[in-house]
């Protein structure tokens, strides 16, 4: 199953119905979907806004795939990729107060695996099912 959006934060929206779809097709326990839903949504906002720099041109794309045990979600989007391996700790007391860089800390805590892949461009989120 593949999400194409448009690069426009109001798009982030049309992330929750296309959730919903994947639980129902693959039949998964809803337990789940708090975790799903935080991480895509973070990923999908990043690609976004960094990856794709808020140009409505630019598409970013989400794919779900269910494995034995697992639903492996691959977002990606269209920019040039970023330095994933030196992200600040956004729970350092310098960074505490910082309105953002949380998003890749939650995908980390509420996925099971996660990676970088194509030089930061596109993400793979696996939960465990």
């Amino acid at each position: 199953m593949t999400l194409r959006i448009q690069s426009r934060k109001q798009n982030i929206a049309d992330l929750e119905n296309y959730i919903q779809s994947i639980f129902e097709e693959f039949g998964l326990e809803q337990d789940l979907y708090p975790n799903i839903l935080i991480s895509l949504t973070e990923a999908v906002n990043n690609a976004i806004q960094h990856g794709n720099n808020n140009d409505h041109a630019k598409t970013v794309f989400v794919e779900a795939r269910k494995r034995k045990d697992r639903i492996c979600c691959i977002i990606s989007d269209e920019g040039t990729g970023f330095d994933y391996q030196n992200l600040p700790d956004p729970t350092a007391p310098e960074n505490i107060e910082n309105p953002g860089g949380r998003g890749v800390f939650l995908m980390q805590q509420l996925s099971d695996t996660m990676r970088f892949r194509e030089n930061g461009s596109r993400v793979e989120i696996e939960f465990l099912i």
